[in-house]
C-alpha cells in the first residue's frame, strides 16, 4: 500500500470532491448519504460534512441494515451515532434478504438501491472509488459482459422511480471515483475517524472478495497502476456505448422505441443489426440475452416470410416478429376462455391476469351510440372463435380472424385483446373499430373504448 501523508491526503481528497461537486452543480442541493459505518463512506460523510457550509449542502443519511450479519445491530447503532455527533438527519431501512438465483449480494444490492429509490433528495450519494471500479470491471469482464457492462459506474446516473409512486427518483453520485482505497484510509487515519469493519469482507467465498483479496494484491506487485488503467479503459468503453447507442437510433429509421423492421435487418451487416436488437432491451431496461440466442432471434428475423410469425423467448420478454414488425414483447397469458364481465361503458374496466384496462372516452360522432349503453350494459370477453362483424355499412359482415390478418394485427395481441359485445354481437375490437350497427350517426353522443394493454 502507498504512504500517503496526512496533509498531502486530506487537501487531495477535498480538492477532488470539490471538483466533483462543481461539475456536477451540487450547490444548494439535498444529498444523502449511502452510509453503511466502514471506513468509505464514514470519509464520504466527513468530507460532504467539512463542505456542507460553503456548498450550502441539504445533507441527510441513509442506512440499509441488511439483516445478515449477527453484528448489523452495532453498524446501526453507530450510524445511529455517528450522524447524531454531526447533526445529520439519519434514515435507517431495515430489509429481508432473500436470495435467489442471482446470489445473496445482487439480492442485497437490489434491496438497497429500491431504498435509495425512496430517499427524500436530489442525490444519493455512494462511497465507491478507484479499486471498486477496478473490481467491477474485472467480475463483468469474467461474466462476459459486453462493452456496456464493462464500461464501469459512473460519476453520476439516474435510477428507476421508487415502486411507491414517487415520480423521480435521486441522482446517483460517486464523488470517489477517482480515489484509492489506501487513499481513504490514510485520510481516516489523519483525521481520527472511527468506523466499523464489515468481518464478511475477509470471507473470499463471494467473487469480489476474492479478486480483492487473493488476485488484486498479486496483480498490484507486478502492475501497479493497474487501477487507473482499467478505469481508463472503462471510460473509453463507455464512450463507444454511447456511440453505439447512437448508431442504433440511425440504424432503426425509427418505428418506435419497441421495434425495429426485419428488412432494416436484413440490410445491416451482422454487428450492426446486433447492436439494433440490443438497444430494444436497452430502452426496455431489461437484461441483456447472451449473444447466442441474440444471433439466432436475428437470423429467424431476417429468414421470415411476411406472414410467418417468429417468436423467440428471452425470460420474461421475447422477441416477435409479424409483418415485417421485429417487436420486443413482454410474455403475458392469454384472455382467460372462462372470464367475462359487464361494462357500462363509463368506469374503468381491469383486465384478468394484468391484461391491462379498459378505459372509455366520451365523444360525438364516433364511438359506439351511447344510446346502447342506456338500453343494456356491454359484456366484455376474449376470442373465443367463429366471430364476425360488419365494418362498415356497405361491407359484407365478416370473419374476424380476417379482419384481424387485413388490419396486421400482431398474433400475440390477438388472444389477449378484449372485445366488447351486446348480447351475442361483436360491437368493437380493438385497432379495427366500431361495428357498423354500433356505431354514433353524426351529431350522436358516442362511447370510444381504449385499451391499455398490462
Amino acid at each position: 500500500m502507498a504512504s500517503w501523508p496526512a496533509t498531502i491526503v486530506t487537501d487531495e481528497l477535498a480538492a477532488i470532491m470539490e471538483g466533483t461537486l462543481g461539475a456536477c452543480a451540487l450547490r444548494g442541493k439535498r444529498v444523502a448519504i449511502a452510509l453503511s459505518g466502514g471506513v468509505d463512506s464514514v470519509v464520504l460523510l466527513d468530507l460532504l460534512h467539512e463542505l456542507r457550509t460553503s456548498r450550502e449542502l441539504s445533507l441527510s443519511a441513509i442506512h440499509v441494515n441488511h439483516q445478515i450479519s449477527a453484528h448489523a445491530g452495532e453498524w446501526e447503532t453507530f450510524c445511529r451515532s455517528l450522524c447524531q455527533r454531526r447533526a445529520i438527519p439519519l434514515t435507517v431501512q431495515r430489509v429481508q434478504v432473500t436470495p435467489d438465483g442471482s446470489g445473496v449480494e445482487a439480492a442485497a444490492r437490489r434491496l438497497r438501491y429500491r431504498a435509495y429509490a425512496s430517499v427524500e433528495a436530489d442525490f444519493v450519494a455512494l462511497a465507491h472509488h478507484l479499486d471498486d471500479q477496478a473490481e467491477t470491471f474485472l467480475l463483468q469482464l469474467l461474466r462476459g459482459a459486453g462493452p456496456k457492462g464493462l464500461a464501469g459506474m459512473p460519476v453520476v446516473r439516474h435510477q428507476e422511480p421508487a415502486a411507491d409512486g414517487k415520480a423521480n427518483a435521486p441522482l446517483i453520485l460517486r464523488p470517489l471515483l477517482e480515489v484509492r482505497r489506501s487513499q481513504i484510509k490514510a485520510y481516516a487515519t489523519s483525521r481520527q475517524l472511527q468506523w466499523v469493519e464489515d468481518d464478511s469482507n475477509a470471507d473470499s467465498r463471494y467473487d469480489r472478495n476474492y479478486l480483492r483479496n487473493e488476485l488484486l494484491v498479486r496483480l498490484d506487485a507486478r502492475f501497479p497502476g493497474y487501477r487507473e488503467t482499467l478505469a481508463r479503459t472503462a471510460r473509453n468503453l463507455a464512450d463507444h456505448v454511447v456511440l453505439a447507442e447512437e448508431l442504433a437510433r440511425i440504424d432503426a429509421q425509427s418505428l418506435d422505441r419497441s421495434a425495429v423492421s426485419a428488412e432494416r435487418l436484413r440490410q445491416l451487416s451482422d454487428a450492426r443489426a446486433l447492436n439494433l436488437l440490443r438497444q430494444l432491451f436497452s430502452d426496455r431496461g431489461l437484461q441483456m440475452p447472451p449473444r447466442a440466442r441474440l444471433e439466432e432471434a436475428l437470423r429467424q428475423c431476417r429468414e421470415a416470410g411476411r406472414d410467418a410469425e417468429v417468436q423467440v423467448t428471452f425470460g420474461d420478454s421475447g422477441l416477435r416478429c409479424y409483418r415485417d414488425r421485429v417487436e420486443l414483447v413482454e410474455n403475458s397469458p392469454d384472455m382467460p376462455a372462462d372470464w367475462q364481465s359487464r361494462w357500462d361503458g363509463n368506469h374503468e374496466l381491469i383486465l384478468p391476469d394484468g391484461l391491462g384496462v379498459l378505459r372509455s372516452r366520451a365523444v360525438v360522432g364516433e364511438g359506439i351510440a351511447k344510446r346502447h349503453f342506456d338500453i343494456r350494459a356491454a359484456t366484455v370477453r376474449g376470442r373465443s372463435g367463429g366471430e364476425r362483424m360488419q365494418p362498415g355499412e356497405n361491407r359484407p359482415r365478416r370473419a374476424l380472424k380476417n379482419l384481424l390478418q387485413e388490419h396486421a394485427i400482431p398474433p400475440w395481441e390477438r388472444s389477449r385483446m378484449p372485445l366488447v359485445f351486446f348480447g351475442e354481437q361483436l360491437a368493437w375490437v380493438p385497432g379495427i373499430g366500431v361495428a357498423a350497427e354500433f356505431r354514433a350517426s353524426a351529431a350522436e353522443p358516442g362511447v370510444a373504448p381504449e385499451w391499455e394493454p398490462g
